[in-house]
């Protein structure tokens, strides 16, 4: 049987081609769905030089600036004498005063997440990053960045097979390097992730380390390079690194070790077997610690932080991915750990964007009906109180004075809250007056102040700071977090004696405020311990394997309750994390002794003892070597200057023939400034002869919530038939047999100007105004070649008449709202919608409309999707012949009804020869329903009914409906299978949707078409995300 295949005639190509153009546009200006990055604040930035940068920032951070371009510079001197390598060009790094107005760059494409602390990127080789408040913190991160930024500029002089070959490289060896040289091997956090593993037995090979997502290879690549840094020197980390990136990372052990990469995870393995097994005698199995309250095996989830309890004791309130693919905050009962309800879903609710929850926990308020905690909106933090039995915002407070928020803590009598507050790239305390709505300042230095407790009676604070003698900030040097105590009346602050080395953080006052409990790592493990402030006496609580902790170390864990002593911390376990319980007869605990004793090497990351003195260790050790006298710098202001980011590869041909030469490729280009808020593209593409060279150009402007673009292309569409036929040829009164070779092409010329403007209103809304102008030209010409023998006889080239041209303006408004979250081939939780409308006028006049709507209820694992849209082209040109009729029977609209599916057998005979059950698929206006049952068949451990991640595979039920019509051919609603009028057209069936690799997802599908009652079962596939 035939099969059924409608070719579009001119008018249909022409307006095809049109739509082709537009969508490019869209393409380079915004899309269809998706989150937006939001430009809140236009920030007025300026720049200095140091000797081997340049530095962005704006005014209000200049402080922190100039001490971090000093940093960078005392980092250069490392590892420029590490690396032996040198720049040749000063490399630009953009500091943004705090995390939130972090999140709004443009220099780094893609949304950021609250646990993004600093990105470099390739094009430009910029560094861009936060402050954190903290100049230890600011240090270690600037670090770590600057040596992605050696990486990139190593790779960079080997050319695009260079930054192809570092892309190749596994992330354990990228950013466990970074790690390792920002860090060292003095790092209690990563040796309790150590213990960790090896406690439950999963220290991953470097083969699995490579290859599954499942260990982090942030931690997991510093312990590794560690071992290799302490076994055979760090001169050798860096030539297994060079070697890596040139022929991978197997041969790179090979040829500098000598070993086999199977050799080395056992010697790694053994070395962490070989320096913790002996420390874990006598600790507490993280099972047998307290009882576990949260955690997923209680109905939680693997992530399960922050908890804070509320003043009568019966309520805690914490941070769960309990949701999976969100972080929210929820409430349980703080005895049994039953979950009664959320608090805070940003998925949900539009005032805010994401919930803060790495280096914050929320507070209760005295009479426990109200719960404050911190979230991300409008390009701030925002402390947001909610009625905790109704979920409702009572109120939100955005702090000009203030960009970045943690940590809020209710007073005892409910005026006020405290809070680690961050202006300027530096960390202070403050109080929220919650009577006069006021701020009050309680610092105002370039100490870290963080994690504010209140005393019982409301006259003191405890916080974590950096005070102390080994804060120095000539030196650039910050001692590690300790605890202090501020006077509210007098503003005193008392640091709090100690340990004398390790991190001391979250301090909790014991209900008679006599006491004071905190966590520390003195002797390399994460524990509770308490301090009794008549007697100044230690004493420990916890003695953990693992250790006490959030999601970083200086993340706050702990929790005392003010009605009885109980606490409630949340313990790093077996991957994840789970919040335990001490009731007040379990924490009596045990003096501490020999606090001044040399430290273990519980913080220390295997080998130990090292076998080769540590250049890593020397240098963090050494605070003045590369550190600029100069503390201050030449200031000017910034000037955006487009500079080439890429080329893209560039093609070119020649072909000749009969019919002469031609040329064919193409190149494009990407310019943008330096903070990425101004953006230019070109693009030229040839094929043909100069009539077919076309081109594309588009700028876009960032800089403002508004952005704004323009774009101009001019573009040949070539199609060309040929045809050979048998001629009698009369040359010279004699006639010889001969060919008529004709060759007709047929071009098609799109010229368009278009403009487009987009409001962000947050991450998830966004107003769309576009406009465009488009005039269509044809050309058609013959050319006649007529041979005898071979031999060229004649040769000529003719005109043919072409259609009018055609002139059309088109303007649209849309209105997008998307806060899906998306697994691993399609989205599987809350909503996405597009509604946009605008008139097309000039040679063709009509309304198009379109309305798309789609929601996700997510009932873990399965996903329950359902789509409803409508398109549709209205009022008086709505069916011209001149425009291509839209289509019903796309994949990604109704399964088993592809246009390339059809026979001629499933035709009822018309009298025109027409085909009813396939016309009725094309109208003016479409409209679409779509009902999916997703179920994650191939995943993670978390999600997924198996654990293959490899090849995340979704399995999806589906009934597909539709119904296309006309303004003069109205639908008739009704479900019959055999039907010559415009009815819907339904299927069922099922899909298998499979991520390859993280790249494409490809979909393959087996559908009934019910009416098609001759096809039966309908197999296809398609190259797309679930819708």
């Amino acid at each position: 049987m035939g099969r059924l295949r409608q070719a579009p005639g001119w008018p249909g190509v022409l307006v095809l081609s049109v739509l082709f153009c537009m969508l490019t546009t869209q393409a380079v200006f915004g899309q269809y769905f998706g989150r937006n990055k939001v430009q809140y604040e236009a920030f007025r930035f300026h720049q200095f030089e140091t000797e081997h940068f340049r530095i962005f920032f704006y005014p209000e951070e200049q402080q922190a600036a100039f001490d971090a371009g000093r940093m960078a510079e005392r980092w250069y001197f490392r590892y420029s004498k590490l690396f032996r390598h040198e720049f040749n060009v000063l490399k630009p790094i953009i500091f943004y005063a705090d995390h939130p107005d972090f999140q709004q760059t443009n220099a780094i494409s893609g949304l950021i997440g609250e646990g993004t602390g600093g990105v470099t990127e390739a094009l430009k080789n910029r560094v861009v990053l936060p402050f954190t408040g903290y100049y230890h913190e600011n240090d270690h991160v600037l670090g770590h960045e600057l040596v992605h930024a050696f990486q990139y500029d190593m790779a960079q002089a080997g050319g695009v097979q260079g930054l192809f070959a570092l892309n190749q490289l596994p992330l354990w060896v990228v950013e466990g390097l970074a790690e390792y040289l920002s860090v060292g091997r003095n790092d209690a956090h990563t040796a309790m992730w150590m213990r960790d593993a090896l406690l439950y037995d999963h220290l991953p090979t470097l083969e699995q380390l490579s290859r599954d997502p499942r260990f982090f290879p942030y931690r997991y690549g510093q312990a590794v390079w560690a071992y290799i840094g302490g076994r055979y020197g760090d001169s050798t980390v860096v030539r297994l690194y060079r070697a890596a990136t040139k022929g991978g990372v197997q041969l790179a052990v090979r040829e500098v070790l000598g070993l086999g990469l199977d050799t080395l995870s056992s010697d790694w393995k053994a070395a962490v077997h070989k320096l913790y097994t002996p420390l874990l005698e006598g600790r507490s199995h993280p099972e047998d610690v307290g009882r576990e309250l949260l955690s997923k095996k209680t109905g939680a989830g693997e992530i399960n932080l922050a908890p804070a309890v509320s003043r009568d004791g019966r309520y805690v309130a914490f941070i769960s991915q309990k949701d999976l693919f969100s972080i929210d905050f929820f409430m349980a009962d703080a005895h049994s750990g039953k979950i009664l309800r959320k608090i805070g879903d940003a998925s949900r609710d539009p005032h805010f964007d994401e919930l803060s929850f790495i280096s914050t926990s929320g507070t209760w308020s005295p009479d426990d009906r109200r719960f404050a905690f911190v979230v991300f909106s409008q390009g701030d933090n925002l402390l947001v109180i909610t009625d905790v039995e109704s979920g409702r915002i009572l109120k939100k407070k955005n702090f000009k004075e203030v960009g970045a928020i943690t940590q809020p803590a209710w007073s005892p009598d409910g005026r006020y809250i405290a809070f680690s507050g961050m202006a300027g790239g530096l960390s202070d305390l403050y109080l929220w007056d919650l009577k006069t709505d006021s701020l009050i300042a309680l610092t105002a230095d370039r100490y870290a102040e963080m994690q504010p407790a209140w005393s019982p009676d409301g006259q003191k604070l405890a916080f974590v700071t950096d005070r102390g003698p080994l804060t120095n900030f000539d030196l650039l040097t910050s001692g590690p977090p300790q605890i202090a105590i501020m006077d509210l009346k007098t503003r005193k602050i008392e640091p709090l004696v100690l340990f004398p080395r390790g991190k001391h953080i979250n301090p909790q006052f014991s209900p008679d405020g006599q006491a004071l409990y905190f966590i520390s790592d003195q002797d390399g493990f994460s524990d509770i311990y308490r301090y009794t402030f008549r007697d100044s006496n230690l004493v420990r609580i916890t003695r953990l394997a693992t250790g006490v902790s959030g999601i970083t170390g200086l993340s706050p864990s702990l929790s005392v309750d003010p009605s009885s002593g109980r606490l409630l911390f949340s313990v790093y376990q077996n991957g994840h994390y789970n919040i335990h319980v001490l009731e007040p007869d379990k924490v009596v605990g045990e003096p501490v002794e020999n606090i001044y004793a040399e430290p273990g090497p519980a913080a220390l990351l295997p080998p130990y003892p090292v076998y080769v003195p540590s250049v890593v260790s020397r240098y963090l050790a050494n605070a003045r070597d590369g550190l600029p006298e100069q503390k201050t710098f030449s200031v000017e202001p910034y000037r955006a200057k487009l500079a080439l980011d890429y080329i893209g590869q560039p093609t070119i041909g020649i072909s000749v023939d009969r019919f002469g030469t031609s040329l064919g490729g193409g190149v494009s280009m990407f310019f943008s400034d330096m903070l990425g808020n101004r953006v230019l593209g070109v693009a030229l593409q040839a094929n043909g002869t100069a009539k077919d060279i076309g081109g594309q150009v588009f700028y876009l402007n960032r800089r403002h919530q508004l952005n704004w673009g323009v774009a101009a292309a001019h573009i040949p569409y070539l199609f060309i038939q040929n045809s050979i036929s048998r001629v009698n040829v009369n040359l010279g009164g004699q006639v010889f047999p001969g060919l008529l070779i004709q060759e007709l092409r047929q071009r098609v010329f799109l010229d368009e100007l278009g403009l487009l403007f987009q409001y962000p209103v947050s991450t998830t809304r966004r107003f769309e105004l576009n406009s465009s102008f488009t005039h269509i030209s044809y050309d058609n010409e013959l050319e006649s070649i007529v041979t005898v023998g071979g031999q060229i006889v004649t040769r000529d080239k003719t005109s043919l008449p072409t259609p009018p041209s055609l002139n059309l303006l088109d303007l649209s408004a849309a209105y997008v709202g998307d806060n899906a979250v998306f697994g691993f081939t399609s989205p599987i939780k809350g909503s996405r919608f597009r509604f946009e409308a605008g008139p097309t006028v000039g040679d063709l006049g009509y309304i198009t409309v379109l309305a798309d709507y789609r929601k996700y209820w997510f009932f873990n694992p399965v996903t329950l999707a359902w789509r409803g849209l409508h398109y549709g082209r209205y009022t008086k040109d709505a069916d011209s012949g001149r425009l291509n009729p839209l289509f019903l029977g796309y994949e990604n609209f109704i399964r088993g009804y592809s246009v390339g599916s059809f026979e001629s057998s499933e035709c009822t005979p018309t009298e025109d020869g027409s085909c009813p059950e396939f016309d009725r698929l094309v109208g003016s206006k479409i409209a679409v329903t779509n009902v999916e049952l997703r179920i994650p068949l191939f995943g993670t451990e978390s999600f997924g009914l198996i654990n293959f991640p490899f090849f995340p595979t979704e399995l999806a039920l589906f009934t597909d409906a539709g119904v296309a019509w006309t303004e003069d051919e109205k639908p008739t609603i009704k479900f019959v299978r055999r039907s010559t009028e415009r009815i819907p057209v339904v299927s069922s069936g099922a899909s298998l949707r499979v991520n390859m690799f993280g790249y494409l997802v490809f979909e393959t599908y087996l559908a009934y078409p019910y009416q098609r009652p001759d096809k039966g079962w309908h197999f296809g596939f398609q190259i797309l995300p679930g819708w």
